[in-house]
């Protein structure tokens, strides 16, 4: 299991805050969408059966968290009621926590689902909101002892695509995830087991996306481990003039500059690929 989830530390590890990289390659976290509305696979997985066999095939490809979401967070997504997304989300994590040996992160912004989540077995909340839509989240996964990645956000996912502005978006997301970060560690939840994200394509346009993609250093100096999301995402799809189904080749070229700049963990529709890109430059690398 990931340091990172376990929060041991260890001399030999990249950070200090316990995140654990073999030969430098960053964690793989694949993403298993039970959602009828996701951008990517949106449908394909919404069932329990297919959802579970999908995790399955992650962990086989070489994911090295499992990431379950039960409410798409996509620009201009719906809210999902609480109901929902427990129905959804439980009863996969309990299916995956008993057929893979892989820690289980659910992404989540309501506190009730991540209580839930961690009880049945989740090792990671994965909250785009770092607890600023549900202010009970943070007292919640002290308590339960669990692992937990915030990310900026600006705005909600129905509205954060409308105009987001920003004076110096790399200065106001250091700033942002610095502070909630320490408020995570003033509620309980110890600096070794918390994740940071700045939230690529949530609430900022394409030249906000590449001002924190190229000043990734930047972000890494608030001290905490960097997950980022960049997986076929529609910044590709504007700069480069693909379909969804088409951005695989710069996902990987993402994932790669991600290992290069020093981020932690990588969030990936396609695990088998990422792994093999990570691995083959590390090894050319070394």
């Amino acid at each position: 299991m990931p340091d990172f989830i376990s929060g041991n530390k260890k001399e030999s590890d990249r950070y200090s805050l316990g995140i654990c990289h073999k030969h430098g390659v960053p964690l793989v976290m694949g993403i298993l969408n039970v959602t009828p509305d996701s951008f990517f696979d949106g449908g394909c997985y919404s069932r329990k059966e297919t959802a579970v066999a999908h995790g399955i095939r992650l962990a086989s490809e070489g994911a090295d968290i499992l990431d379950v979401g039960g409410e798409s967070t996509r620009p201009g997504a719906e809210p999902v009621s609480l109901e929902a997304e427990l129905e959804r989300v439980i009863p996969v994590v309990e299916a995956l926590k008993s057929e893979t040996d892989l820690p289980v992160s659910v992404d989540t912004f309501k506190s009730e689902v991540a209580a839930a989540a961690i009880a049945a077995g989740a090792d990671i909340i994965n909250d785009i909101s770092f607890g600023t839509f549900d202010r009970r989240m943070f007292s919640v996964v002290a308590k339960r002892k669990c692992a937990y990645v915030g990310m900026h956000i600006q705005g909600t996912p129905r509205n954060m695509q409308k105009n987001p502005s920003y004076q110096n978006v790399v200065l106001e997301v250091s700033r942002f995830l610095k502070a909630q970060a320490t408020a995570a560690e003033n509620a309980g939840i110890p600096a070794e087991k918390i994740a940071v994200d700045p939230g690529i394509g949530f609430g900022k346009n394409d030249r906000h996306n590449l001002s924190l993609l190229k000043e990734l250093n930047q972000l890494e100096k608030i001290g905490y481990p960097l997950l980022l999301g960049i997986s076929r995402k529609s910044l590709m799809g504007r700069l480069l003039g693909l379909d969804v189904e088409e951005r695989l080749a710069p996902s990987l070229a993402a994932a790669l500059f991600c290992m290069e700049k020093g981020v932690s963990i990588v969030r990936v529709h396609d695990v088998f690929e990422t792994k093999q890109a990570l691995l083959m430059w590390n090894l050319l690398s070394e």
